[in-house]
């Protein structure tokens, strides 16, 4: 039985749905980094970290590679670089809404005085 595609996505989203993996996508959007730079970049615990990365992995949304005693870390496809980029632009119109509508609700408030 396969599963809906609505229900594929909101798989898919909820992988997404930590701040560690949404930083480890965000910092792979500029290349390939071995996990040490990440874990400098992101200051978490080793531990947390690999299983972040696992998790990331095992959906195939992250590439792994050995270099020798260092394991590199590379987004599977520039779609996901797309995404990151596509969720900035929808939070800053979201957040200028808002900023939009306190602008708004403070005006009221000189006005009613």
């Amino acid at each position: 039985m396969s599963v809906p595609l609505y229900q594929a996505k909101a798989e898919f989203f909820r992988m997404l749905g930590h701040p560690v993996r949404i930083r480890v996508l965000e910092l792979l959007q500029d290349g390939p980094m071995p996990v040490r730079g990440l874990l400098a970049a992101i200051e978490v615990e080793p531990s947390s970290l690999s299983q972040q990365l696992a998790v990331l992995r095992r959906s195939g949304i992250v590439t792994s590679t050995r270099e020798g005693s260092t394991v590199v870390y590379a987004l599977a496809g520039g779609d996901v670089a797309d995404l990151m980029k596509a969720a900035r632009r929808i939070l800053t119109e979201m957040l200028t809404g808002q900023h939009q509508l306190l602008a708004e609700l403070r005006d009221g408030e000189v006005t009613t005085r």
